[in-house]
């Protein structure tokens, strides 16, 4: 399975916003880019000249890639069906990447990061309506209950980073600290729900193109 092994404090810092890609160490004086967040990665990255018009459509692009940790082939594939649906192909394609089941476990707080959220799931800790479910990419529907496998390391794991942030469960969700942790999808996320600053209508026009 191919993934993607860069520094990930290197993305903050080359898209100039702070992405959350480590949990609770960005909240932290240790965050790279709260101690930098000026200067962009490479030699020669402080006399980088003025980005293009290319550029610009293109940082908005590799912005969302690199929040929702997706690669170019998986967001071609996700664009394409966003432009096949009736409506505005930018909110579209926000929702459906809202909609994965690794940013779902995440957003429920049963994960420091999205890729820690991607590592329960592909290892089997997360189940949707009680079956094992680890596929990160799934898309969640109306009514999908989203609990962790009933095993000890499963639960204790979970529990640890529920207790360790304070992140609030946006309300297309439902989460229920119980013996076991679950959550309830009570509504599709809209392109409101997406709590990245990023304009959508620049993705579409690079990649209609």
């Amino acid at each position: 399975m191919a993934r993607n092994t860069e520094a990930v404090c290197r993305k903050c810092r080359r898209e100039g916003i702070k992405l959350c890609l480590k949990g609770n160490r960005c909240d932290t004086d240790k965050c790279a880019f709260k101690r930098r967040p000026k200067a962009v990665p490479g030699m020669h990255g402080a006399r980088q000249a003025k980005l293009t018009d290319y550029g610009i459509h293109l940082r908005e692009k590799q912005k969302v890639k690199n929040y929702y940790g997706v690669l170019e082939k998986q967001f071609r594939k996700y664009f394409s069906m966003a432009e096949r649906r009736k409506g505005n192909t930018g909110k579209i394609l926000m929702e459906l990447l809202e909609r994965r089941l690794d940013n779902i476990v995440y957003r429920l707080g049963f994960g420091a990061s999205r890729s820690q959220a991607r590592q329960w799931v592909s290892h089997g800790h997360i189940h949707v309506n009680g079956k094992r479910c680890d596929i990160a990419s799934y898309l969640v529907r109306i009514g999908d209950v989203i609990t962790v496998k009933n095993k000890p390391k499963s639960k204790s794991a979970v529990k640890l980073v529920i207790e360790d942030n304070d992140r609030e469960v946006p309300d297309f969700l439902w989460r229920d600290d119980a013996e076991i942790p679950k959550g309830i999808v009570t509504r599709l996320p809209s392109a409101d729900d997406v709590t990245l600053l990023v304009d959508s209508a620049l993705i579409v026009e690079l990649c209609s193109k």
